[in-house]
């Protein structure tokens, strides 16, 4: 039995789609590697073609760079009292509806407002 290889062809890219491409690498944050397979280049090859036109190609990780900066923490701290809020607790029964309520101390005035409104 007789296997036929297939054969290997190279593809041609025109002198507009290699600038194109050279163009789009230099854009800030732009990763050569996403540029190459985003357009079914091997990067490699985007890489050269780079070199061809004098172009600095980026370094190939972005860690040797964030390496200097310090990290950015979404953690903010934040204060926390050690003492509760003192709160009133109130169970109210009217009819047959049944409210249990828990108002902040310090506005007891507000809660004595509402509860003279909703007993009215």
């Amino acid at each position: 039995m007789e296997i036929a290889k297939p054969r290997r062809t190279r593809r041609t890219h025109s002198v507009a789609f290699k600038q194109a491409l050279v163009t789009a690498c230099e854009e800030p944050g732009a990763s050569v590697a996403g540029v190459a397979l985003a357009n079914g280049v091997n990067a490699n090859q985007v890489r050269r073609w780079m070199r061809e036109r004098g172009v600095e190609p980026p370094p190939r990780s972005s860690l040797a760079v964030q390496a200097d900066t310090a990290p950015v923490s979404g953690f903010v701290p934040v204060q926390v009292s050690s003492t509760p809020v003192p709160v009133i607790r109130l169970e109210l029964r009217k009819g047959a509806a049944v409210v249990k309520l828990e108002w902040p101390q310090e506005s007891a005035a507000a809660c004595g407002a509402w509860l003279r409104e909703w007993l009215g």
